[in-house]
């Protein structure tokens, strides 16, 4: 799992990054593992549009991921690792000795082919391996955490996020979720070991990709792509944005290129003082 990049062909595509998918392995094979969720679309509990123009959007099958993880003793196998489009981490099929197959969610470090199993305790400290949090070392780093014995875990499950066990207290386990908060979960809920995969997601959109950009007296500098000044043409402020032309090219600056308003304050006066700002 990495960031995948583009050529620049546009202006835009130059900074556009998406996920690389070459870690999943197969589409569905469990039909028994698929359902059609109802499709509201934009429709309240009668049956009336309450939220108009919306439609019911690209047709996708839920998967039903094994939350509780109490199939207790019986060692299953990965076979597959597959994409889910109702979240944002991958899934695991299981399939166990006694021939039933299950969906988990994949934790970093999971391959196909690895054995995991679920117990009440007595198990490797292994990725995928869930137990009772009162059996866990204090130290681990779990994830898919019960908050009620039996319901199925509801803590830590989207990509790249866990909790860190930190104590005991009585019948309570003390944890430290993915927010800081630290929290009491009674000792007899499960969890799963390991920290959930896919954690490239939260590095993914552009939101998060900080472009790094240098201005000087010789020129503008941009990730690794260097532009004199007497090659540039001008320097147009498009809203918060910047588009800088240069050899009958077009060169988009963002407005998260920049630290501060100072350092786009800067490039603009640096411009002027040139004469290549203009405005439309």
């Amino acid at each position: 799992m990495g960031i995948k990049t583009y050529k620049p062909y546009t202006p835009s595509r130059r900074f556009m990054t998406t996920l690389d998918n070459s870690d999943i392995t197969s589409k569905p094979t469990v039909k028994k593992l698929l359902i059609k969720l109802p499709q509201k679309a934009g429709r309240n509990n009668l049956g009336r549009i309450t939220s108009r123009h919306r439609e019911a959007g690209a047709k996708k099958l839920y998967r039903i991921i094994d939350f509780k993880r109490n199939k207790f003793g019986v060692p299953g196998k990965v076979m597959t690792i597959e994409y889910d489009p109702y979240r944002n981490c991958r899934i695991c099929l299981i399939s166990y000795a006694d021939g039933d197959k299950r969906y988990i969610i994949q934790p970093e470090g999971l391959k196909v082919g690895d054995t995991v199993m679920a117990a009440e305790s007595g198990l490797d400290i292994l990725p995928g391996n869930a137990m009772k949090l009162k059996n866990i070392p204090v130290g681990t780093v779990v994830h898919n955490v019960e908050m009620k014995p039996g319901k199925g875990g509801q803590i830590a499950r989207s990509a790249g996020n866990s909790c860190l066990i930190m104590g005991r207290e009585d019948k309570y386990v003390i944890l430290r979720l993915p927010s800081g908060e630290m929290r009491k979960i009674l000792g007899e809920c499960m969890a799963t070991i390991g920290t959930v995969g896919n954690a490239d997601y939260q590095n993914s959109p552009l939101k998060n990709s900080k472009i790094k950009l240098q201005i000087t007296q010789e020129g503008v500098q941009q990730d690794n792509i260097f532009i004199a000044w007497q090659d540039i043409q001008g320097l147009v402020p498009v809203e918060d944005d910047i588009l800088l032309y240069y050899k009958e090219k077009a060169f988009y600056i963002p407005v998260n290129a920049f630290t501060s308003i100072e350092e786009k304050s800067a490039l603009k006066s640096l411009a002027k003082e040139k004469g290549r700002l203009f405005h439309v």
